[in-house]
């Protein structure tokens, strides 16, 4: 039997990736664990391995292409066997995106080829089974399984959701405008149209999921910056020269980061994720770091943040920030995490708040530091003072707990010692 080349899962909210590239042509021998193709995510771009060794045919999804998750792109034939027999039931359902139209009235133009019958849909038996006795449509269920296939527990979920009470069924929500209807509300030839690609419809996607499912809870508080910015420039001006540079160049958010993964070791009830049967209460640290990309942004992960030293936190955050706006980074590099920081200071922001990106509770919002006036002993005195708001998921992390893990960070940015033993 041919042996499957599939589009993998690589990140736990995919459910299409790109063909960027074929490394191998069809027709070629391939060994096993060699790169045959490129593929693009939302995130990142990565090569695939052969899963057999062979000759490579029936490249079913050519470059360019969009496929959805556990879909075939082609086949790797075994000696003897015929590359030209086209696989049954092996069409992948791919989304062949058109190129941008230089005008001012069309939009990108997409066409969507599907399998015709619901055993191209990735499904156990016994899943299989399950939505055959309860009625349910296995194309309009998403897996969760290896390669996007459909699980028991799967139809067991979709069987659930489907028994509402009358009473309690909710109203239909209202529809966004179309396109056609937010274009008439310009003149044409006042502006451009830039289609959306993957990255823009994912960050889209998650942030209407995020403010829609979970409740957001608000805290902010003032932190004065003068004793951290005294300790960060004797700490760089000590750093050690190797090679004619600095091993280390130490920045505010550097600190931040530090301080944040202290405060939540601290306050480990703030340490957390919401799941709707447990609380996943977090081992480690492991704060998100948001770093603009073209296109969006994207949040590497400094792991185990609470036991590194500030120039292991700065010297590994430069470099999956290069490695991000390059896309390069590797999913676990940044899938997962306990919470996020937000850092906009740079830019002049005084303070704002953050959406959190779930499986976190929280999320950081740090603002820039200014001069502000502050009263000191009954003095009002100049200070740098510096804006945060930490962003909760109430479910998780209630008031009372989010001031407390917030009073806890701000602790460590007024006496940034602590940040050292």
């Amino acid at each position: 039997m041919p042996t499957e080349i599939i589009l993998p899962k690589v990140d736990m909210d995919m459910a299409s990736g790109r063909i960027s590239r074929w490394l191998v042509a069809e027709g070629a021998m391939v060994k096993k664990g060699d790169p045959v193709f490129e593929m693009e995510t939302d995130k990142a771009a990565m090569e695939v391995e052969a899963p057999a060794s062979g000759i490579l045919g029936n490249v079913v999804a050519k470059e360019g292409m969009d496929v959805r998750v556990g879909e075939p792109v082609a086949w790797i034939f075994a000696e003897g066997e015929n590359p030209s027999v086209i696989v049954p039931q092996g069409a992948p359902a791919v989304t062949v995106a058109a190129l941008p139209v230089a005008t001012s009235n069309i939009s990108a133009a997409s066409l969507t080829v599907t399998a015709a019958s619901s055993g191209s849909v990735r499904a156990t038996p016994l899943a299989r089974r399950m939505a055959r006795d309860a009625g349910l449509e296995l194309a309009s269920i998403a897996g969760r399984g290896p390669y996007g296939r459909i699980v028991s527990a799967d139809i067991e979920k979709a069987a659930a959701l489907r028994i509402v009470p009358a009473a309690i069924v909710p109203a239909p929500k209202a529809a966004p405008p179309s396109d056609a209807g937010v274009l008439k509300l310009f003149e044409p030839g006042y502006y451009s149209v830039v289609p959306h690609d993957t990255m823009r419809r994912t960050i889209a996607r998650r942030l209407v999921e995020a403010k829609s499912t979970v409740p957001h809870f608000y805290v902010s508080a003032d932190c004065r910056l003068d004793s951290l910015l005294k300790l960060r420039a004797e700490l760089n001006e000590a750093a050690p020269i190797m090679s004619g540079a600095p091993v280390y160049k130490l920045s505010i958010n550097d600190m931040v980061i530090k301080a944040w993964a202290l405060a939540l070791r601290q306050v480990p009830a703030a340490n957390v994720s919401w799941t709707e049967n447990a609380m996943l209460v977090h081992v480690h640290a492991d704060i998100g770091v948001a770093v603009s990309v073209p296109g969006g942004l994207i949040t590497p992960i400094i792991r185990a943040a609470e036991s590194k030293s500030l120039s292991a936190i700065s010297n590994e955050i430069k470099d999956l920030a290069a490695r991000a706006k390059a896309r390069k980074l590797k999913p676990d590099e940044y899938n997962g995490g306990s919470s996020a920081i937000s850092n906009l200071g740079m830019f002049g922001v005084k303070e704002f708040a953050a959406i959190i990106n779930p499986p976190h509770a929280t999320i950081l919002a740090v603002g820039g530091g200014e001069l502000r006036p502050v009263v000191s002993n009954g003095t009002i005195v100049p200070a740098t003072v510096m804006t945060v708001t930490l962003s909760t998921d109430h479910r998780a992390v209630d008031g009372a707990l989010g001031a407390e893990v917030l009073g806890a960070f701000r602790a460590y940015i007024e006496k940034p010692l602590g940040m050292l033993i």
